[in-house]
């Protein structure tokens, strides 16, 4: 259970690794020194109760987390697992392993949770607030750092093996280390291997997402790219006809949504392999040389309803040998021509012939005879250090270390439609040859139903892409800490210090094919900008602890913490000015008597802009909005907003005509910048801790309130903010606007989705106008106690958020989003956006020891949420009442674990014990990152009762 540090070693985020005292939030390396800032311990048999198989399992269900990016998000997963503290993205919270830093897996420097191994951790320590100071930027809203058994020595195998009560989903794992001790304990070395595997769980396997349903009218939903083809009429009729393979004619008005749930899966299938190395020896008297490496590869699938084509324009000529006589004459009738004219072209097979002739409509399709699209992403990693310690005296140390890692993500696509190749197949006027003379081209049928596009056909136009994301880190560091040989004059214990200086470089870069490369060449898929950066930061630092009074009469301790540090940042682009920083923290805590300790500290914290933020250019994507103001009749009559859509780029001929985005997601245009500055952080933390021995024995109790808000931050308009910054008050003089005309729309039909190449859609560029704040208490409490003829032990960790308050600029809606869901509310400005904030979470596990047996049940509770108002009044509208809240959930996981002799060790768990169901709200109320197959996954369980068995033998 994570539970909160409050006494000394080993509970007090101080742990020795190899020699190296490890104190979470401070440099100063001690182990009496306890951060004054709060800290979550998440112990070695916790995660051995949970059968957590990735880090990111074990931190998604703690208070204070809130679910990111990881196995349970499948469409725009890059196959990667990160950490959200406190719900301000996990681009502002710090990973570490052992107190450093590790190579970043992305563009934007987050470490990828899959890297750690897990099968090596002691303990996993989570500090709230900012920690800049300490560890530099990035850590504005907390660290999250890894401890590993450094000084293993022994033998250790264990393996694990899960499935779901439905008999899907098998989740494999087996690690295996082996350290020891040598040179009469001068030298110690670990290794350790891992595996693991895991099978996709489809949501076409559950009945609660077998089909997409509508989030605002709870009907069977899914997308306008469907099968029969769907066209959009550009000619004088206007409006959109579908394919009726039936009698081969086309179907005026409505359509038949597409259900894409069943393709998509609510477990990622994947392999995992993990190697790490540690090793250090004492070379001299007090100097030691040490290293560690880890070696990490993922192979990640994520599957997805089958490609098409997304909006397309096409040229099809009227003699195309697979449009029927009824298709041909709706065809005729929008281009305008004659009945003469349509029946002569019908027959002219040539370009050349006076009677040929072509239309020109919007396409959109999806190639089920073509099956889903596959992504395959293997990212391989490595990260090593090494270094020398020792001492320089008795009161103080040094520790000058090196550090370099890469990573590697290699995208490889399969079963995506080529848009241009398509083109070239309905640009026929035969079955077997295409009018290009292309070598390879095969005619395409896409008026018919499903089966009527042959392999042949889908062999030319089904094309597989590939692109790669590298980024890398080079660190340095020197450091010395220790004591000044004298204490405060009320105090024994001298005055601690730390001293250093860092140096960081990021690159990173991004690369493809020109399949991926090409705007909107790939059917129902993002394209992707080639770009390359990186930055450097050099840093001095300083820190100070003293006890300023102890074993006085209501002072048994009072303590000072103070820390600052000056960064200097150079970003690699010509002519760019560098910046400088400076962070400071201050704080102490106060033990008036035994057992009561109440603590504080106030810290000032900054993030640099990372590589994705400064060197991306404008980039192609989607995002999530349901409802366009030029819509359907909205504009007709309205000769106001009929001016800004037009001046948006829609067409006169499409007014009163233009569609709600397909799927509920709107074209992008997303920008880096490489003006932004470093954003500002301001966070404090004020708590207590009661540790009653001699009225309670063997309780503690802690509360401590957080409140974290940053300014300057780099964020970017939610898709209701870029609408209501134009749409909001439409005046005459909106059409001229530079919030309206931002915002680009099809020239074909008007609307804000279709082909990428000319359909900007929503304009959101990052800028440093954004603020973020969010505040709370965070609750904790155990206690042990003996029972019977055995041990009870109690143990609770809570966190009450207040608020998680986004204003992307000064004149964009505080958006309040704790116990909320919507397409713009989680993520507070991160690239993905959606996951959910409850306003209550807690967890509380009840473990009863008898001899050798520890029987343990594990209570998981999120309190309820409901849609967010403003996007109910002035966003998509309200949703279906029954999908406008989510009652309160409770979890409960229980854990038999069995110590059969002093080398093995059996475990058997059941999660979900109650099989409880996820809530359903529909697939479009939220973002695609977070709400899929009718709910939302990474917080709730989808996958049912789960069964588990794990086996430990060591000597």
């Amino acid at each position: 259970m994570a539970q909160e540090a409050a006494t000394p070693a080993p509970d007090t985020g101080a742990t020795a690794t190899g020699g190296e005292i490890v104190v979470t939030g401070t440099l100063i390396r001690d182990p009496s020194t306890i951060s004054a800032t709060p800290i979550q311990v998440t112990g070695r048999a916790e995660i051995q109760l949970r059968q957590s198989n990735t880090a990111e399992d074990l931190l998604r269900d703690l208070p204070g987390v809130v679910p990111s990016i990881g196995n349970a998000v499948n469409n725009g997963n890059a196959g990667f697992s990160f950490a959200d503290l406190r719900g301000l993205g996990p681009n502002r919270n710090l990973v570490l392993l052992d107190g450093q830093r590790i190579a970043p897996a992305d563009l934007i420097g987050r470490v990828d949770l899959n890297n750690i191994p897990l099968a090596l951790i002691q303990r996993v320590e989570n500090l709230t607030g900012g920690a800049s100071t300490t560890y530099g930027a990035d850590a504005i809203s907390g660290v999250i750092n890894f401890i590993t058994r450094s000084d293993f020595s022994g033998v250790e195998i264990s393996a694990s093996d899960q499935l779901t009560g439905q008999g899907d989903g098998n989740y494999f794992r087996v690690d295996g280390t082996i350290g020891g001790n040598f040179a009469d304990g001068k030298g110690n070395v670990v290794v350790s291997l891992g595996y693991q595997s895991a099978q996709p769980i489809y949501q076409g396997d559950r009945n609660y997402s077998i089909t997409a349903l509508d989030s605002f009218s709870g009907a069977p939903a899914g997308s306008s790219f469907s099968n029969p083809a769907v066209f959009t009429l550009l000619g004088n009729t206007g409006g959109r006809v579908q394919v009726q393979p039936s009698t081969g004619t086309f179907a005026t008005g409505l359509y038949q949504p597409f259900n894409f749930n069943p393709y998509n899966v609510f477990q990622l299938p994947f392999k995992r392999y993990n190697a790490y190395a540690a090793g250090h020896y004492e070379i001299a008297d007090d100097i030691e040389v040490y290293m560690r490496g880890l070696y990490s590869k993922n192979v990640t699938q994520t599957i997805v309803a089958p490609s098409g084509v997304a909006g397309s324009n096409v040229v099809i000529p009227l003699s195309n040998p697979y449009l029927t006589g009824a298709e041909r004459s709706v065809f005729c009738a929008d281009a305008g021509y004659t009945t003469a004219e349509c029946s002569a072209a019908a027959t002219a097979t040539s370009p050349s012939s006076p009677a040929y002739r072509t239309v020109t409509e919007e396409l959109r399709y999806r190639s089920v005879d073509a099956g889903p699209r596959v992504d395959r992403y293997e990212t391989q990693t490595f990260d090593y250090r090494g270094g020398f310690r020792g001492k320089i005296t008795d009161h103080i140390s040094f520790d000058v270390a090196g550090s370099y890692g890469e990573s590697t993500n290699d995208h490889y696509e399969q079963g995506y439609y080529s848009v241009s190749r398509v083109r070239d197949a309905l640009l026929a006027t035969n079955t077997s040859t295409c009018l290009s003379g292309n070598t390879g081209c095969v005619p395409i049928n896409l008026f018919g139903g499903t089966g009527s596009v042959t392999s042949a056909m889908n062999g030319y136009v089904t094309v597989p892409a590939f692109s790669v994301v590298r980024s890398s880190l080079a660190q340095g560091s020197a450091l010395i800490n220790g004591d000044v040989g004298f204490a405060s004059p009320l105090a024994h214990t001298p005055i601690k210090f730390a001293v250093g200086a860092d140096y960081r470089d990021y690159q990173a870069s991004q690369a493809g094919d020109i399949e991926k490369t090409t705007p909107g060449e790939l059917g129902l898929d993002s394209t992707l900008t080639p770009f390359s950066g990186g930055y450097n930061v050099t840093e001095g630092f300083g820190e100070l602890v003293a006890a300023l009074i102890e074993d006085k009469p209501f002072f048994q301790n009072l303590t000072l913490e103070t820390g600052v540090r000056y960064s200097h940042y150079r970003v690699d682009a010509p002519s760019h000015p560098t910046s400088n920083t400076t962070t400071y923290k201050a704080g102490g805590d106060w033990t008036p008597v035994e057992g009561v300790k109440f603590r504080g500290v106030y810290q000032h914290a900054v993030r640099a802009p990372n590589i994705y933020e400064l060197f991306q250019p404008a980039s192609p994507g989607l995002t999530n909005l349901s409802s366009d103001p030029c819509s359907g009749s909205k504009p007709v009559g309205n000769a106001t907003l009929t001016a800004v859509c037009l001046a948006q780029g829609a067409p006169a001929s499409s007014i009163g005509k233009i569609s709600d985005p397909a799927s509920g997601q709107p074209n992008t245009t997303t920008a880096g910048n490489l003006a932004l500055k470093p954003e500002k952080s301001d966070s404090f933390t004020l708590g207590m801790v009661l540790q009653p021995r001699q009225f309670i024995r063997g309780f503690s109790l802690t509360v401590d309130y957080f409140h974290i808000k940053v300014t300057q931050a780099i964020t970017s308009l939610s898709p209701l903010d870029a609408i209501s910054a134009c749409f909001g008050s439409v005046t005459a003089a909106s059409a001229t606007s530079s919030s309206c005309t931002a915002i680009r729309r099809n020239p074909s039909t008007g609307a804000l989705d279709g082909d990428p190449a000319t359909t900007g859609g929503l304009y959101l560029p990052l800028t440093n106008q954004g603020t973020l704040l969010t505040d709370g208490i965070d609750l904790g409490a155990n206690y042990k106690h003996d029972l019977g003829p055995g041990t009870l032990n109690l143990s609770f960790q809570g966190t009450w958020t207040r608020r998680a308050l986004f204003k992307a600029t000064p004149t964009a809606l505080n958006r309040e989003c704790v116990g909320f869901y919507s397409t713009n509310c989680g993520g507070a400005g991160a690239p993905e956006k959606g996951s959910l904030q409850p306003k209550y979470t807690w967890n509380q596990r009840t473990t009863y020891t008898i001899g050798n047996v520890d029987l343990s049940l594990l209570w998981r509770h999120i309190s309820s949420m409901k849609q967010e108002p403003d996007d109910a009044l002035n966003g998509d509208g309200p949703a279906l009442p029954a999908f406008a809240k989510i009652k309160a959930f409770n979890y409960f996981d229980a854990s038999v674990r069995f110590a059969a002799s002093s080398h093995f060790t059996f475990l058997v768990t059941v999660q979900n014990l109650a099989n409880k169901l996820p809530p359903i709200v529909g697939y479009d109320i939220g973002s695609t990152f977070f709400n899929s197959g009718n709910t939302y996954p990474s917080t709730y369980d989808t996958l049912g009762r789960r069964f588990g068995v794990s086996g430990q033998f060591s000597f």
